[in-house]
């Protein structure tokens, strides 16, 4: 269970006060307590002045002392239109140790050079799902299951083009693996939120969850996995919670919503909908 982070703007801009500075700040989401301390990763990605995709990671909890400077220096210091974050909890489907799971190759936001992605959830079927990516199989590099769901997205635009067709093949993709392999208990996934920036000026987040999961880390009256947003004029930030403790400066980003943000004759125009109905889900 990780946390997100995307900001979307007109011109560059620090992400410092979402990423470091704000009292509940990815920085702050880190280590709201024990139990739910994000210990296995973090990262930052964004596009530089040519368009370009930097990736920044760390393997382990960004308020550790071995990553604490690291990630200040990078969240000080990346300036952009387009950035994501994230903290990494590990999902485990594959049920393996400890030490196998933190690795920088396992560490979000993912990239190909072209899209940047980072993903909240648990896919529990990854090795079942991997050779739905065809050639792209070849590219997964670790083994965190929302490496898989990237490329399965990847694969997806690839071949469509609209982001919002590709996340929806792919959920119907889970969806499948889900059904032919006996419908475990669990479903197709626990969370597919998804922050997805397939060019500079545009950034999609999706809200997808099954069950219940408890609240927030920092604001209990937030379901875990709803998600919030806030447009103001310097642009748009998204993210797993409010960054804040004025809730009301936030809307929420409900279960089966979308987000679309682009950048427009100089600002940042943004739509929200709901994702396509999938055939109903069996009880689980």
């Amino acid at each position: 269970m990780c946390r997100l982070l995307g900001v979307l703007s007109p011109v560059e801009v620090s992400a410092r006060p979402w990423l470091l500075d704000s009292e509940r700040s990815l920085f702050a989401q880190s280590n709201v307590s024990r139990e739910t301390a994000q210990r296995d990763g973090w990262g930052i990605g964004w596009f530089d002045g040519d368009d370009r995709i930097h990736v920044q990671k760390g393997v382990r909890g960004a308020f550790e002392a071995a990553e604490k400077e690291h990630f200040r220096l990078v969240a000080g210091s990346a300036r952009s239109r387009n950035l994501i974050g994230h903290l990494r909890h590990a999902s485990n489907p594959m049920n393996l140790p400890r030490e196998k799971l933190l690795a920088l190759v396992n560490s979000q936001p993912f990239d190909d050079g072209r899209v940047l992605f980072a993903h909240n959830g648990a896919i529990p079927l990854p090795t079942e799902t991997r050779p739905l990516l065809g050639k792209l199989g070849t590219r997964v590099q670790g083994v965190n299951d929302s490496e898989v769901l990237f490329w399965l997205l990847v694969k997806r635009f690839n071949e469509s083009g609209d982001p919002l067709k590709a996340y929806a093949a792919a959920r119907l993709d889970l969806q499948s693996v889900w059904a032919d392999h006996g419908r475990p208990s669990g479903g197709p996934w626990s969370g597919l939120n998804v922050l997805f920036s397939p060019l500079p000026d545009e950034l999609w987040a999706f809200c997808c969850y099954e069950g219940d999961h408890g609240h927030n880390l920092c604001d209990e009256g937030q379901p875990y996995y709803q998600m919030s947003y806030q447009e103001t004029p310097a642009g748009l930030v998204v993210g797993s919670e409010p960054f804040d403790a004025h809730r009301e400066r936030w809307t929420p980003l409900l279960n089966g919503e979308f987000l679309h943000g682009r950048i427009h004759d100089g600002k940042v125009v943004v739509a929200k909908g709901r994702l396509p109905v999938l055939a109903p889900l069996l009880s689980h």
